[in-house]
């Protein structure tokens, strides 16, 4: 993602300042990222949180492209919040994507008192995805609990329980992330796929939410940016 969102970055004629990665960690420091204008933050869930308050010390916006951390994302809010940061977070940077989960809620509002219907999620990504269910996997989760009043809470396994929304995780090969929401009934099932055929569009999604980030503050999303 980092070699991606690079690429794309100079292409659009940004300046890169600052790479992190395993091999410099003494590099991240407040005096260094403070001559960015914006950071871009795609590493893992042990780091994370850790980075976001960094980049919030040292003044500048960071874009989160990171997943598998959400259960500090009310300390994050708080922290972007208390020392006046800016704070871009989605749990995938695609546009197809984001356009797909309103896709997504639509279809749940329509299928809303169908319970002829059960719904399940797939995702399938490569072998080195550490987290699972994916984040896009939860986001799409969510927008079918808004919106199917008998389901309640979702679970990373096929289930026959009526209040939960089962999400089947599988991980092969280089598969760059595929994402399956059905309902299936007795005489018919609905299908809705979104399938990225690399990773250039999250890269290029996050390259808009830092140009996007810059100047502002406060908690954005990609909703902020394509006004949905």
């Amino acid at each position: 993602m980092g070699k991606e969102i690079e690429t794309i970055a100079l292409d659009r004629g940004h300046e890169i300042v600052l790479k992190i990665d395993i091999t410099n960690p003494e590099d991240l420091t407040k005096a260094n990222l403070q001559k960015a204008d914006v950071a871009i933050e795609f590493t893992t869930p042990a780091s994370a949180t850790a980075n976001y308050k960094l980049c919030f010390e040292a003044g500048i916006p960071v874009v989160s492209g990171t997943t598998g951390w959400l259960e500090h994302l009310s300390e994050v809010h708080q922290l972007c919040n208390e020392m006046n940061g800016t704070f871009f977070y989605t749990s995938n940077y695609s546009l197809g994507v984001n356009i797909f989960f309103a896709l997504n809620k639509r279809l749940a509002e329509l299928m809303a008192g169908h319970n002829e219907y059960t719904i399940e999620l797939k995702e399938i990504h490569h072998t080195q995805k550490l987290d699972a269910p994916s984040g896009t996997a939860i986001t799409l989760a969510e927008g079918i609990l808004e919106n199917i009043p008998e389901k309640k809470t979702w679970v990373n396994h096929s289930t026959g329980k009526a209040d939960e929304l089962g999400i089947i995780s599988e991980r092969e090969g280089l598969t760059p992330g595929t994402h399956i929401v059905t309902y299936d009934s007795e005489v018919d099932y609905i299908e809705i796929t979104h399938c990225a055929k690399s990773r250039k569009g999250l890269a290029f999604g996050a390259v808009l939410a830092a140009e996007y980030s810059f100047g502002k503050k406060g908690i954005l999303s990609m909703n902020n940016l394509l006004n949905l």
